[in-house]
């Protein structure tokens, strides 16, 4: 098992910028790749930055987020944070974290980013 803990969300002023960060813990080892996803009022959860956690640690964006926002490795291998630049008010949504081993996928509580006009 794997326990996901975000923290950072937040009001902030369209334009500006917030940091969130997601902590693993658990079975860390069994990780493939690590995610936020985003999930506005009345609408699906969808990706909005992949992180590998192979040598290569590639990166993925959706393309609404792209030169906006940057996923990155934390202060510690288990910690994934997502720094969000420019922030406008269709960001505003809970943000959940994700992890996905080889045959499940672990999910967060999700924290909430508020943008205000």
């Amino acid at each position: 098992q794997v326990q996901l803990v975000e923290s950072g969300g937040g009001l902030v002023q369209a334009g500006g910028s917030l940091t969130l960060s997601c902590a693993a813990s658990g079975n860390t080892a069994t990780i493939i790749y690590m995610a936020w996803y985003r999930q506005a009022p009345g609408k699906e959860r969808l990706m909005v930055a992949t992180l590998s956690n192979d040598a290569d640690s590639s990166v993925r964006y959706d393309d609404s987020v792209k030169g906006r926002f940057v996923i990155s490795r934390g202060d510690t291998y288990n910690t994934v944070n997502l720094q969000m630049n420019m922030l406008q008010p269709d960001d505003t949504a809970v943000y959940y974290c994700k992890a996905r081993s080889r045959n499940q996928a672990y999910w967060g509580r999700g924290t909430q980013v508020t943008v205000s006009s």
